[in-house]
């Protein structure tokens, strides 16, 4: 038995161990009228701001005698910072800016105070939803210094109104509530950011999860019909040739082809089931040792004898480890039959450490010389499957000839995998 003359590298199974990490920072969160350059919903935003701010600074302003009262360039900016709204989605940083200058202007005129800044504030915490958090920090950070430079700071006279009494709780109530503001943005764009997080782990967990059921299934198809397909092969070839000579004999072979393609195809339909569905009822008994026997009655009607030993005493093994040992035997059979001369081959399975199964599968050589055959996945698998949970395989030339395989299969307590 001998591996391909020109293996390809190889290539180890996914890692089993450890949540993939995201690959990038999930995106900031967007508001759906900011997705796809739709704007419907901030020009009702737009004009609902527009409607509190006009008619609530006008109701405010009748209580503030001392402010300056509200003439065409006052209603100017009250409708501009709302108009600026409707081009938050496609120009977030302009849209606080342009609100905040707006907001600032206002304060620095002396007109009433009141709910100007409503358009100010739905800017600033929608940015902050965006991920502008800088952009929208600085705007409340550069209006209320104008707030504090133009109400306590710059010399009467500066403004068409007087200058108001410094109330230190007055000023105290307005930067905790500016700071609630921004604090409750800050907690929804957290609390966004990590559902996002966690649904792109999930879609990477179960992308993860297709992919390595899908490799599995790769194996589980190349050792099925690299299998079949060999013995069908070898037979129809002694069919072919003993067909006129020997017919009785080439009938046998015919024989041997119908019941491995059988056997394959109904292997094969077990494996495609798990595509429709996990309810899908398997058709047959999943191959493990207890099939042993099988396997080396089609090899000796290929002409190779196997003899199988036992050392210690076989238990009970997990669904998974089975069919790893069985397909690893049977990869192992197929490949003294494809790529060797020998007529017989050994097949040892020690049970005698309690924590692992050692697979043995030897065969004397000498390997086919001119070997055109195989791609070299038969030993990739087997490294797949063994590694897939935690066994090893080795394979080489023996020292006296012939090609060993040697797997360490860990041997958990009999499961339903």
């Amino acid at each position: 038995m001998m591996p391909p003359t020109s293996p390809p590298p190889e290539q180890g199974p996914p890692s089993p161990q450890g949540p993939p990490s995201p690959e990038a920072p999930p995106e900031p969160w967007r508001p759906p009228w900011a997705r796809g350059g739709r704007s419907g919903l901030p020009v009702r935003l737009a004009v609902a701001a527009a409607v509190v701010q006009v008619v609530g600074s006008g109701v405010a302003a009748r209580h503030q005698a001392g402010r300056a009262p509200l003439d065409a360039v006052g209603y100017l900016l009250l409708l501009l910072g709302p108009a600026l709204l409707a081009v938050f989605g496609r120009r977030p940083v302009a849209a606080v800016a342009g609100t905040s200058v707006v907001t600032a202007g206002y304060l620095a005129a002396g007109y009433p105070y009141g709910p100007v800044f409503v358009s100010w504030v739905i800017a600033c915490c929608f940015a902050i939803g965006c991920g502008h958090r800088r952009a929208a920090w600085t705007a409340v950070a550069g209006v209320y210094l104008v707030h504090v430079l133009v109400s306590f700071v710059l010399p009467d006279g500066w403004l068409r109104a007087a200058k108001p009494r410094f109330v230190w709780q007055v000023e105290l109530g307005l930067l905790a509530w500016l700071l609630l503001m921004l604090a409750v943005a800050e907690l929804i764009r957290f609390r966004r950011e990590r559902t996002a997080a966690h649904r792109a782990y999930r879609q990477q967990l179960e992308q993860r999860r297709a992919n390595e059921e899908r490799l599995r299934m790769a194996r589980e198809l190349h050792d099925i019909l690299a299998h079949s397909l060999s013995l069908i092969n070898i037979q129809a070839g002694v069919a072919l040739a003993l067909l006129d000579r020997r017919p009785a004999e080439a009938r046998t072979a015919l024989v041997t082809i119908k019941s491995t393609s059988k056997e394959a195809l109904g292997e094969v339909r077990q494996v495609l089931a798990t595509l429709r569905g996990p309810d899908a009822a398997p058709r047959g008994p999943a191959p493990g040792l207890g099939r042993l026997d099988e396997l080396t009655e089609q090899a000796d009607r290929m002409g190779l004898t196997v003899e199988v030993h036992e050392d210690g005493v076989r238990r009970p093994l997990s669904a998974t480890v089975d069919l790893t040992a069985f397909r690893i035997v049977q990869e192992a059979l197929t490949n003294v039959i494809r790529h060797s001369v020998a007529r017989e081959a050994v097949v040892v399975l020690d049970w005698r450490d309690t924590a692992v199964l050692v697979v043995r599968v030897e065969d004397p050589g000498p390997a086919v010389v001119a070997d055109a055959g195989g791609s070299g996945s038969g030993l990739v698998g087997m490294r797949e499957r063994a590694s897939a949970f935690g066994g090893t395989i080795t394979a080489g030339p023996l020292p006296g000839g012939g090609f060993r395989v040697r797997a360490e299969l860990p041997t958990p307590k009999a499961e339903s995998d």
